[in-house]
Formats: C-alpha cells, sequence, structure tokens
C-alpha cells in the first residue's frame, strides 16, 4: 500500500510539461504571433504554473488536483454516489474509477453498497482520508495565498468570476 503522506509514484504525467518549464518564460527572440492574445493560450499557461505550484505546494502528500477535488467532495457530501462526484466534477466515469482505486488503496476513501440501490456505491472519508484532507488543505492555503498575493484580494475574486463564466460556454 502507498503511503499518501509520503511522495506517490507519478502517475499520468509523462504527456505533462515538467513544474520548471511551466514558469519558464518564454525568450524574448521567439515571436508568439497572437498566441500571446488567445485566451485560451493564457488559460493553459496560467493552468501549468497554478498547477506546479499545487505540486510543490503538496509534495509531502503526494495528492494530484483531481484526487483532492474528490476527497473535498466527498468530504462535504457524505455518502454521495460516484456517479454524482463525476458529474459534479466534470470527470469521466472511466478516469474517476482509476483515481478512486487509489484513494482506496491509500486508505483514504470507500465504497458502499446503497441498500436501496445494490448497483450504487455510496462514497466516505476514512478518519485518515479526512486527516489527509485537512493537511491537503492547509498546505494548499499557502497557495492560494501566493496567488492572491499576484493578483489581489479583488483580482482574485474577479478572475473566479470570469472563469465561472468561461464554463458555461
Amino acid at each position: 500500500m502507498r503511503n499518501p503522506l509520503s511522495a506517490r509514484a507519478v502517475r499520468g504525467k509523462a504527456d505533462q510539461p515538467s513544474a520548471g518549464a511551466a514558469r519558464r518564460a518564454v525568450p524574448t527572440a521567439v515571436d508568439l504571433g497572437p498566441l500571446g492574445g488567445f485566451i485560451g493560450y493564457r488559460l493553459r499557461r496560467a493552468q501549468l504554473s497554478v498547477f506546479a505550484g499545487f505540486e510543490l505546494a503538496l509534495r509531502e502528500i503526494g495528492l494530484t488536483p483531481g484526487e483532492l477535488s474528490v476527497l473535498v467532495v466527498i468530504a462535504r457530501n457524505p455518502g454521495l454516489r460516484q456517479s454524482d462526484v463525476c458529474a459534479a466534477l466534470g470527470i469521466q466515469r472511466a478516469n474517476f474509477t482509476p483515481l478512486l482505486h487509489a484513494l482506496e488503496a491509500d486508505g483514504l476513501a470507500i465504497r458502499e453498497v446503497l441498500p436501496a440501490d445494490r448497483r450504487s456505491n455510496a462514497l466516505r472519508l476514512t478518519s485518515h482520508g479526512r486527516d489527509v484532507l485537512a493537511r491537503a488543505l492547509a498546505l494548499h492555503e499557502r497557495l492560494e495565498k501566493r496567488i492572491t498575493a499576484c493578483l489581489g484580494e479583488a483580482g482574485r475574486t474577479q478572475l473566479i468570476d470570469l472563469l465561472r463564466k468561461l464554463e458555461t460556454l
């Protein structure tokens, strides 16, 4: 069994740039043309930078952004069905199953068969899962403070509002 409080084996990272690559500035000699003004390009660059910060902030726990999201949703909604977690987070069921298996293997979450519908599982955090989540949220708070320091409180609020609008495209 893997220890979620130590570094995990890297899963699914082969196609992602390294943390350093996400932060490296583009050399001034490279003309990006219209890319610099593309919202999608800027969103992706910002996402890479924030995820690199996330990985650094949570390195000692080894949670991925997806795993943290699932733990938060399960903690806030104990007994929620797997399909409801997938829908809430926009995760495809085929991608969710291995993620949930990893959380179970680490002793963070459990599935319980619903008596009313034996085809569905209710999800709950274990006490260890609640402890790891509390630690992860405390570590993540440092990253949020760095982002807020960069944007300012009003900028942070504005960015969240703008990103929510883009979710409905």
